[in-house]
């Protein structure tokens, strides 16, 4: 089974399209969504439409820390994607919020983990940033593999028999091949509002037949993306930040 794993969608409509048909051509039989389906971008209600429909279909949706800050005022957002979520709270549907309301923190599949953030406290969304933090995920999760988003940066750890941590810096498009006697932290690029300096929409393949993870990137229209963002008078740096990646 070939699996796509997307995180932090962030309303943008254009790179999520590009991202889903990029991994059809690749094969994809089942869907992951790490959460953040909305902010930031303009268009909200398309992207979480879609992702009510992936759901129906069978795939995984998670809670990101912007979806469930469309009705919660108390989780903790800087002023630009505090805009935008107030914006986004604005023109979703009562149906749309719900189903941002009513999706899990995470998800155990077989042997593996999906969460937003870090697994120690999924519900305080911390970063995972380095190995400690990674140490931190590996403690309170026993999952041979598990996937995470929130830092907008693609990343892989491995946790050794012997207890060490290492860091990876994954290159796109190269199989890695996932050794069954370590257990791995995959965290997810931003599909919507990447910040590694790469603009492409970032997603992976996990193909658990052969336990190979493919880190990839999807070009995509980010004029329209910025034109959608300016259309629903955002911050114009929400705009901007898409053409560079940052």
């Amino acid at each position: 089974m070939r699996i796509a794993v997307l995180s932090d969608i962030h309303a943008n409509r254009q790179a999520f399209e590009a991202v889903l048909a990029q991994a059809s051509q690749r094969g994809a039989s089942r869907y992951v969504i790490l959460g953040d389906i909305v902010g930031y971008g303009g268009d909200p209600g398309w992207c979480v439409q879609t992702c009510m429909a992936l759901a129906e279909q069978g795939a995984v949706v998670i809670r990101g820390n912007h979806d469930q800050a469309v009705d919660d005022p108390l989780i903790s957002l800087n002023e630009t994607a505090r805009a935008a979520i107030d914006w986004t709270a604005g023109v979703l549907s009562p149906s749309e919020k719900a189903f941002l309301k009513g999706l899990p923190l995470e998800v155990r599949d077989e042997d593996r983990l999906y969460v937003h953030a870090d697994a120690s406290a999924p519900q305080k969304f911390r970063y995972v940033t380095d190995a400690e933090d990674a140490a931190a995920h590996f403690r309170a999760c026993q999952a041979s593999v598990s996937f995470c988003g929130h830092v907008h940066v693609p990343a892989l750890y491995a946790l050794a028999p012997a207890g060490k941590v290492t860091a990876f810096a994954p290159h796109s498009a190269t199989g890695i091949p996932l050794l069954p006697q370590r257990r791995w932290l995959a965290v997810m690029g931003s599909v919507g509002q990447p910040r590694d300096g790469n603009p492409a929409a970032a997603f992976a393949m996990l193909d658990t037949d052969t336990g190979e993870l493919c880190f990839l990137r999807a070009a995509y229209d980010i004029e329209a993306a910025a034109a959608s963002i300016r259309a629903a008078d955002l911050p114009e740096k929400l705009a901007a930040r898409l053409f560079k990646g940052k």
